[in-house]
């Protein structure tokens, strides 16, 4: 028998479905130890030596993993596949070491990004050892963690009553945040203003712009007040005006990538009113799964990840999902594969994306905040293996027939909607730089 040991409970009973007799699962509950809050846990001069303790809840998930080991024939270590969750194997494996049932025994370490039979499978015929870079990069991270709160809170407390902590993350995030409203207080405002004017040709209205003005191209403060802008809408009034130049372009517009950890958080904000921690704990009930047909099942890809790729199995399903519900003229000559832009990205893991593609969002009987989020998910990734959208861009060019000014018109229309059919990206407010 071998014993496999995951993260979450969520998980357990579906993989134990899939591995079948010969395999027993078991749940860490996370995190089995962590460093205790007092002085000397991390020893900087005796190389960073840590001391760690097992947390209360988790001893009695030690005691049964130990017991079922003990008579097991080895050990196969599921946790997740990011930092934590090697962390997680590796702190199961030294609990397990100090209790000395692993003699004789064969430890593996495996992962997957989705809990499928097909994800699990090949995972359980493809193990590794131990990751001990990632490991040490946890290390890391927690003796910082550390060093640097639990040194500097007892100082800020006795210097600053009322204050809350210092930490490795929060400390650089408030120096950002406070940099930031330095030069937010040091901007100093400056006034301009904009003309737009209301056109109609064979009844239909239009919006232009002016751009010159006495022969001169307008820039941003070449109307700095009330008087200028005044003058120059007096101008305007006062032209007759005829088309001088249309000049029509052809422009593709491609769908965003599927989705990261990064850019789910923030889509989830805008579209959903979700916070990023929200969007976390509704993503990771959707990658542990749901009961369909009596079994638990995964409808999502592990859900902390900064890769954009997806498998070649997923692209060849979303490509057959976009033919059936939609058509061949929204497929692409072949799929289309994404890179990530963010610097030190670590694309080792897919991006977000479903686990079927052909589980389309209104099949399933879904919480409420499982279901939008599902669905976003779910037309993020379809979209991204869709045809890019072709808008005709028009720039309309009218001067005045006394030469004093100069009206500009844009607009747009899609003549080939592609992936926006079903996906548009919600976008932050910007600064208004039309307005005045």
């Amino acid at each position: 028998m071998q014993v496999v040991v995951v993260e979450s409970p969520g998980k357990v009973k579906s993989i134990n479905k899939y591995l079948g007799p010969g395999y027993k699962v078991l749940a860490s509950y996370g995190h089995i130890r962590d460093l205790p809050s007092k002085d000397g846990s991390v020893k900087p001069d005796e190389d960073f030596a840590m001391t760690w303790d097992i947390d209360g809840k988790s001893i009695k998930h030690v005691k049964e993993i130990a017991d079922a080991v003990r008579e097991a024939d080895g050990l196969i270590l599921a946790t997740d596949p990011d930092r934590e969750g090697e962390a997680i194997s590796w702190h199961v494996l030294e609990a397990l070491n100090a209790r000395k049932v692993l003699k004789g025994k064969t430890i593996q370490r495996v992962t997957f990004n989705a809990i499928t039979k097909k994800a699990v499978t090949e995972a359980i015929q493809n193990p590794r050892q131990i990751d001990q870079q990632l490991v040490d990069a946890y290390l890391a991270r927690r003796a910082l963690d550390y060093l640097v709160g639990f040194s500097l809170s007892p100082v800020l407390w006795r210097k600053l009553p009322g204050t809350r902590s210092a930490g490795r993350v929060q400390s650089v995030a408030l120096r950002i945040i406070v940099d930031r409203e330095l030069e937010i207080e040091k901007f100093i405002t400056q006034e301009y203003w904009q003309v737009q004017t209301k056109l109609a040709v064979n009844g239909a209205e239009f919006e232009a712009r002016l751009t010159e003005l006495d022969g001169q191209k307008l820039q941003k403060f070449s109307l700095p007040n009330a008087e200028a802008a005044a003058k120059a809408l007096a101008t305007v009034k006062a032209g007759a005006y005829r088309v001088a130049s249309v000049e029509a372009k052809p422009v593709k517009r491609n769908p965003p990538p599927p989705f990261t950890t990064s850019t789910l958080q923030q889509e989830a904000a805008r579209k959903l009113g979700f916070s990023a921690s929200r969007t976390m704990q509704v993503a990771q009930r959707l990658y542990e799964g749901v009961q369909i047909g009596g079994e638990q099942v995964g409808l999502i890809t592990y859900m902390r990840t900064d890769g954009v790729q997806m498998a070649e199995e997923a692209y060849a399903a979303a490509r057959s999902a976009i033919g059936r519900n939609y058509g061949k003229e929204y497929l692409p000559d072949g799929p289309r594969r994404y890179t990530s832009k963010a610097k030190n990205a670590q694309e080792a893991h897919e991006a977000v994306r479903p686990n079927d593609f052909d589980r389309k969002p209104g099949s399933l009987s879904l919480e409420p905040d499982m279901a939008r989020l599902y669905e976003l998910v779910w037309k993020r990734a379809v979209a991204s293996q869709m045809e890019a959208a072709s808008l005709e861009r028009t720039t309309v060019e009218i001067p005045s027939t006394d030469g004093k000014a100069v009206l500009r018109a844009t607009g747009q229309v899609v003549k080939f909607d592609g992936f926006l059919t079903l996906y548009q990206e919600g976008k932050d407010d910007s600064d208004d730089e039309d307005g005045g």
